[in-house]
């Protein structure tokens, strides 16, 4: 479905039939119907005023933590990567971040000015809009922890300030206002020493890079950790690391990541998935949940 009012006044760039394998860390996924990349939250707001009520919405920003289908995406996605990425001081000690800020450059962005709390975030591969919709964590850190306020928009172009206390926040998980996204955080950060900041980014980016698949495409952590335990533990003692479909396999270097090893499928990957939550249920008797959201159908749907 179209949008229901002319585009000639917005500035951002409008996609038709745009390949998500482009937009994905994996690099797989089919055709999204239309792709939206805005100018700025005032261009966003214009845009979504212009969509029918019913359209469906997807948000994607850096495209890790993300699974497309091979046969793409129905309805609108809106891409923040490189569109809402501004990043600054709104007052001491808080930090405003737009949804399409990779939480790496945060992190470094807060270290470099001397403001300590948000090192974590150089370890999670996305932006801060992932961060904030699933409470994305990485080194013992956790999101919603240094979280103030949060700035989202309704299908209306309607934008809010909220607070953490509008959410019900868990592990991997966050619940609110419906039909709101996030459009961006402030930071609530302490005051520290920058060299020391610049030193514990470095150091987990280190550690990061020994323990983790980087140099092949991969979308972060597949799934929750079960209460008091590791999802890499539990794949791992069931003997399925480096287990492949097609050209997808458990890395051998983190069994809690999938590689896409060249010329993988989205359904590929998908067989792995479910072919790993069945292995490890049946051995371990627990069921994994991805920590990766699915979204698209399967080709020739």
């Amino acid at each position: 479905m179209m949008p229901a009012k002319s585009h000639t006044s917005l500035r951002g760039q409008l996609l038709v039939n745009e390949p998500m394998a482009h937009h994905t860390s994996w690099r797989v996924g089919g055709p999204a119907d239309r792709l939206y990349i805005p100018a700025d939250l005032d261009d966003l707001a214009a845009f979504m005023k212009s969509l029918p009520p019913q359209e469906a919405l997807h948000w994607v920003g850096l495209g890790s933590n993300l699974l497309v289908r091979d046969g793409g995406v129905r309805g609108t996605v809106i891409m923040t990567s490189g569109a809402l990425n501004a990043l600054g001081i709104l007052r001491e000690g808080v930090v405003r971040a737009e949804a399409g800020v990779a939480s790496a450059k945060v992190a470094r962005f807060c270290a470099d000015r001397g403001m300590v709390g948000a090192e974590f975030l150089a370890g999670i591969p996305g932006t801060v809009g992932g961060a904030l919709a699933m409470n994305a964590g990485a080194f013992g850190g956790e999101t919603w922890k240094i979280v103030a306020a949060v700035e989202t928009i309704d299908r209306h172009g309607e934008r809010r300030t909220r607070q953490p206390t509008d959410y019900q926040i868990d592990y991997r998980k966050v619940s609110g206002p419906q039909n709101e996204w996030f459009v961006a955080a402030h930071f609530r950060l302490g005051a520290g020493d920058t060299m020391q900041g610049k030193s514990l980014i470095k150091t987990l980016l280190t550690r990061r890079g020994a323990t983790q698949p980087t140099q092949l495409p991969n979308a972060g952590s597949v799934f929750k950790n079960p209460t008091g335990d590791f999802a890499a533990r539990l794949i791992e003692s069931c003997g399925l690391k480096g287990a492949c479909e097609g050209n997808a396999c458990v890395s051998n270097l983190h069994a809690n990541f999938i590689v896409n090893t060249g010329g993988a499928t989205a359904a590929d990957i998908e067989r792995l998935i479910r072919r790993v939550q069945t292995e490890v249920e049946k051995r371990q008797g627990i069921r994994l949940e991805t920590e990766v959201r699915m979204i698209g159908v399967e080709r020739g749907s």
